[in-house]
């Protein structure tokens, strides 16, 4: 069913949507010696799927929705942060403390919001998470909004409760089967196309080089560059096939880290070169795949960029790297701005606009939004951000909602169909043959 839409800090969270912080450490298993012959794959549930208008009408629709909104607007398109409650009329003390309304759909409506992340804690059942979805949806008046979410499968699966318990991206990678990695990402959107959240902050596209890695490990595929890049293109391409936003992660890569991002702030040593050969691959694979989304990484790389800023604020990385050196073109999403490895240097409203300045279109949960909005909405008063530099990231994310088959119609999930996809026998059946 579709709905017709006119154009006009809890400990939960702190392991953020980057995944989990205090990561098994260890080297991530890559499957050494010859595998043997994959079972078959079963078929996992045909996705729903929208009639596409033409490439001209879509850009017309996005060009026509942009035109229609005010400045406020269209930064809160920018903003993903974390809600609390388990339905969009939720009366929560925490809402009220942290963006100074009680509900997530008044808060929703308060800052013109562009997308909502769920956590465990917005999780309860099926149903309940069906009519939250579709009440988020209501809230946003004017536009869609993006509903995402970490499920990585294995360590990071925010939806645990309710999907199926496939494995993670190093038992994957051991089968050296992309057409599994394929499969098992179409069948993980499927089953979140089904409860109504349409991004999903997967997959990792790191190559996970440091046995001492305290962030990534098991999250990645390997430590074979090449092997992982076969791996992060086919999860993308399977995740295309349910209709649901990929998100490869974290730019420019964080594999070879001793340190956790969410606590403090690691650098990366690597050479230009040794960039190119390890950590470059996945993510070009991921753009050459046509992944909707990238996201980028809270640690210093020297080689890339001298100033000693992270990648999320730094523009040499972000437009220099990802935008013209690779040629990617959809959104590039920053990593919780939550975390610590972004807020050493600056504060809250700073970060937000550094951010966009140096090339990111979305502002993932950020640890005060109320300043976060503030500040970015007066440097584009002041001209800090110029008005076609804010065009540019609200083009992005209305592009992506379009070509997921909503921009000014939302498609509503239905409780029935979902209890019916999730944890379907088929998903289980492929679970079981992918663990083993």
């Amino acid at each position: 069913m579709l709905r017709r839409i006119g154009t006009a800090g809890l400990l939960a969270i702190a392991l953020t949507a980057c995944g989990a912080g205090g990561s098994p450490a260890g080297a991530t298993p890559t499957g050494g010696g010859k595998a043997a012959p994959p079972a078959q794959t079963p078929q996992t549930t045909p996705p729903q799927t929208t009639p596409q208008s033409p490439p001209q009408a879509r850009q017309g629709a996005v060009e026509r929705v942009l035109a229609k909104m005010s400045v406020e607007e269209k930064v809160g398109q920018l903003f993903m942060p974390v809600l609390y409650g388990t339905a969009a009329d939720t009366v929560s003390g925490e809402n009220q403390a942290r963006y100074g309304a009680q509900t997530p759909a008044k808060v929703i409506a308060k800052y013109h919001l562009g997308g909502v992340i769920l956590f465990p804690h917005n999780i309860k059942g099926v149903g309940q998470v069906v009519g939250l979805t579709n009440g988020l949806q209501r809230a946003s008046a004017d536009v869609p909004l993006l509903i995402g979410t970490d499920q990585e499968n294995g360590l990071v699966a925010r939806m645990s409760a309710l999907m199926t318990d496939f494995p993670g991206a190093a038992r994957i990678g051991a089968t050296k089967d992309p057409d599994r990695a394929r499969a098992v990402a179409r069948a993980t959107g499927e089953e979140l196309r089904a409860l109504g959240v349409n991004l999903d902050f997967a997959p990792v596209a790191d190559v996970n080089v440091n046995p001492k890695n305290p962030v990534i490990g098991p999250r990645a595929y390997g430590n074979d560059p090449a092997r992982v890049a076969k791996m992060v293109a086919a999860a993308v391409k399977g995740f295309g096939e349910a209709k649901v936003a990929a998100t490869a992660k974290h730019f420019p890569g964080h594999g070879d880290t001793d340190v956790d991002s969410h606590t403090g702030l690691p650098v990366i040593k690597h050479t230009k070169a040794q960039w190119e050969k390890i950590d470059a691959p996945p993510f070009r694979a991921a753009i050459e795949a046509g992944v909707d989304a990238v996201m980028s990484a809270h640690l210093v790389f020297p080689k890339l960029d001298p100033s000693g800023d992270p990648a999320t604020l730094s523009k040499p990385i972000l437009t220099g790297l990802l935008r013209q050196k690779l040629g990617f073109k959809g959104v590039i999403s920053t990593d919780a701005l939550n975390m610590e490895g972004v807020r050493k240097k600056y504060n809250d409203g700073e970060i937000a606009v550094r951010a966009v300045l140096a090339g990111a279109d979305l502002l993932l949960m950020p640890n005060d939004l109320p300043k976060a909005y503030q500040a970015v909405v007066a440097a584009v008063r002041s001209g800090r951000i110029s008005k076609d530099r804010l065009d540019q990231s609200v083009t992005r994310l209305l592009t992506l909602k379009q070509a997921k088959g909503y921009l000014t119609e939302a498609p509503a999930a239905d409780a029935e169909r979902a209890a019916g996809v999730l944890r379907s026998t088929a998903h289980r059946k492929l679970a079981a043959q992918v663990t083993r």
